[in-house]
């Protein structure tokens, strides 16, 4: 069959991409992602089914901010920000430190946990910290830099007091802090004076697979920016995976521990600004481990579709059960079903991408799906089609590399 081809001609805006802020004693760090299905003991398209509805969420909430932005000048409206995503990270906050599994968001910069006394908290898997039982809590003041760059945010007696929103009407209001966060997967890591948001009135039902949440967006709350290490790397198990997907950071982020350098391709990371989603929530395309679905603007989809009804020679079937757009019928469990090439194209790199990262079969009723969907304006690369590619972000040399990896062995 045919290779089809996804030009994108940009070199690559991501929601990742984040300028360093502050210092760090730390070389490099590991620590280990969990997918939040991954204890629910689903089928590989039960999983699907759900990250398809998660992604739908997300890819709303994506836009809801840019869309806000364009409304009249005259309304008050506190900045919304992605929200939630499919993996957790183990941490540990505090002296004597506490668990921590915080839900992994690249579409928002704030650290935060729900913290004693609460006013409004959701149900969560491991006990609230209490910031009276920790030798190193301390309350950041209203002059302080980071308190400066929150979105919104109210001068207290002796604190910052910041309200942070997400696209789905969730949010967290509390104190701006800095606290001691432990990392890594023997917990023996430990990084000093990193800000957070204390949680004392939390809403979303969203949030309750985690403890909170860690941003690693582009501004200088995130833990991207604050533990200042130069650049990071992920590499996503598969779906169904039971082993936990890496993220590297500073000197452990390298490819070449697990591929030749010849394997590796690159593209330039540029300005977030030129492919930034504009006023009325359209344009860019971003490569996020949040979402798991990967939608193209409509125009370029509908070529994408065209050209897979053309080479699958299959019959069409329904996939708004599994909330996907194209389906096929396939001839029966035991056929092997030829599927095209797809291949995205960037500034100087191309994505040859495997078949299971963008077709899956439900062996239930034998219907083969493509992971793609539609969007407007908005593109993303999601994390099903970057499933094992170790993927490195240099924001010093303002690169993005990636190379084929088997992530369970990393």
């Amino acid at each position: 069959m045919k290779a089809i081809q996804v030009f994108l001609p940009l070199v690559m805006a991501m929601i990742l991409m984040a300028v360093p802020q502050a210092s760090s004693a730390l070389s490099g760090l590991r620590v280990e992602l969990t997918h939040v299905d991954s204890n629910g003991n689903f089928s590989k398209f039960e999983l699907l089914q759900r990250a398809a509805l998660r992604s739908s969420r997300r890819m709303a909430r994506l836009t809801a901010g840019a869309m806000k932005a364009a409304a009249s000048a005259n309304e008050v409206q506190a900045p919304v920000h992605a929200g939630n995503g499919e993996f957790l990270m183990d941490l540990a906050i505090g002296t004597p430190n506490l668990a921590f599994p915080a839900i992994i968001d690249t579409g928002s910069d704030l650290i935060w946990t729900q913290c004693k006394p609460c006013v409004e908290c959701f149900n969560q898997p491991t006990p609230v910290f209490d910031p009276s039982s920790s030798s190193t809590y301390r309350k950041l003041p209203c002059s302080s830099n980071l308190c400066q760059t929150l979105p919104t945010f109210a001068c207290g007696a002796s604190s910052c007091e910041y309200l942070y929103s997400y696209g789905d009407s969730s949010s967290t209001q509390g104190v701006l802090a800095s606290e001691t966060f432990t990392f890594g997967t023997d917990n023996s890591t430990s990084v000093s004076d990193i800000a957070f948001g204390c949680g004392d009135t939390n809403q979303g039902s969203g949030f309750s697979q985690g403890s909170g949440l860690v941003g690693l967006g582009q501004g200088p709350l995130s833990l991207i920016s604050q533990l200042d290490l130069g650049k990071f790397s992920y590499c996503l198990t598969s779906l169904d995976d039971s082993k936990k997907s890496p993220l590297l950071f500073g000197s452990l982020a390298d490819l070449t521990t697990s591929a030749t350098a010849s394997a590796i391709q690159s593209t330039p990371l540029i300005p977030s600004s030129t492919f930034a989603v504009q006023e009325d929530g359209s344009g860019g395309l971003i490569i996020d481990s949040g979402t798991s679905i990967t939608y193209l603007e409509v125009a370029a989809y509908r070529r994408l579709k065209k050209a897979f009804l053309s080479q699958m020679q299959l019959p069409v079937a329904d996939g708004s059960e599994i909330g996907l757009d194209l389906c096929f019928l396939a001839p029966s469990a035991s056929s092997s079903v030829e599927v095209p090439k797809l291949v995205f194209h960037f500034d100087g790199a191309d994505l040859h991408l495997p078949a299971e990262n963008y077709m899956i079969m439900d062996s239930s009723d034998g219907s083969l799906c493509l992971t793609i969907m539609p969007s407007s304006g908005l593109s993303i690369l999601g994390n099903f089609q970057q499933q094992n590619l170790q993927i490195l972000y240099d924001l010093r040399s303002k690169m993005l590399s990636f190379v084929p990896t088997q992530c369970d062995q990393l």
